[in-house]
């Protein structure tokens, strides 16, 4: 074999990975996103922990298709393709930290969605036939995917847009606690990304503009409900907090 039919067929197998881990981007992407939609029925659901259960399978079932992702970058450097698998892992985020704001009403550090990312070949009854890398552990068996700081500070920035909408169920059914929990979070993340500022990766700093319409618009909201909640019915309660938002939509337009 030619030198020349070396580079084709290595450039070749390359392409391929790299399509291989755009497909696996895109279901990681679709099922992170069924997994948030179905948190969102947690407002108006009556079980409360059943919704948290069947969350939980959903996101299992994103890990696996994130160790086939660590499988496919099994001696390989995972910057080369890491824009082929970003999408997929910052959506990943955004379920994993709204699953974990629900329950704790805390957000979840990148530690601690690292190890949920450590997965034994083992456990999951597959044979490990790709040689060792970094990414697998030879004494262990394992094999692990580790987030970059981007991945993750990009996918808690897309959480603050389902808080918002969380604030908006919440408050169609009744409940006017949570928007204020919501909004001293929102707060406290827009304070951490802003000593961010304009010092970290452009993506992020873009987010921030669009981070703080989102808490401007559940403080106006709370603002609202805070004055004159107790003088509409709480059936009405959502109608004042879409007006708002709206209020605020159209003032940014504008300016």
């Amino acid at each position: 074999m030619s030198g020349k039919e070396a580079f084709q067929q290595e450039l070749d197998a390359r392409h391929d990975k790299y399509e291989r881990l755009v497909k696996l981007s895109r279901d990681i992407t679709v099922e992170s996103k069924r997994t948030i939609f179905l948190l969102h029925r947690i407002t108006s659901a009556p079980d409360m922990e059943e919704i948290l259960t069947e969350s939980e399978i959903k996101l299992d079932g994103v890990r696996q298709k994130i160790l086939q992702v660590a499988q496919e970058l099994s001696g390989e450097d995972m910057h080369q393709f890491h824009r082929a698998i970003t999408t997929g892992l910052q959506e990943y985020v955004e379920a994993v930290s709204f699953q974990h704001f629900i329950k704790t009403r805390s957000l979840i550090s990148m530690d601690e969605i690292n190890k949920q990312l450590i997965f034994s070949t083992e456990e999951n009854g597959k044979e490990n036939k790709t040689p060792p890398s970094d990414a697998q552990d030879k004494q262990c068996g394992t094999w692990s995917l580790k987030l970059t700081p981007v991945d993750y500070l990009l996918g808690v920035a897309d959480l603050t847009g389902e808080l918002m909408r969380m604030c908006i169920n919440s408050v169609g059914n009744g409940d006017i606690d949570t928007p204020f929990e919501v909004s001293q979070f929102l707060r406290q993340v827009y304070d951490g990304f802003s000593f961010i500022g304009n010092t970290g990766p452009y993506e992020v700093s873009k987010k921030l503009y669009t981070l703080k319409q989102s808490l401007a618009k559940v403080e106006n909201a709370c603002y609202a409900l805070k004055v004159r909640g107790s003088e509409i019915p709480k059936h009405m309660l959502a109608d004042v907090f879409s007006v708002k938002t709206e209020m605020i939509d159209q003032e940014e337009g504008i300016s």
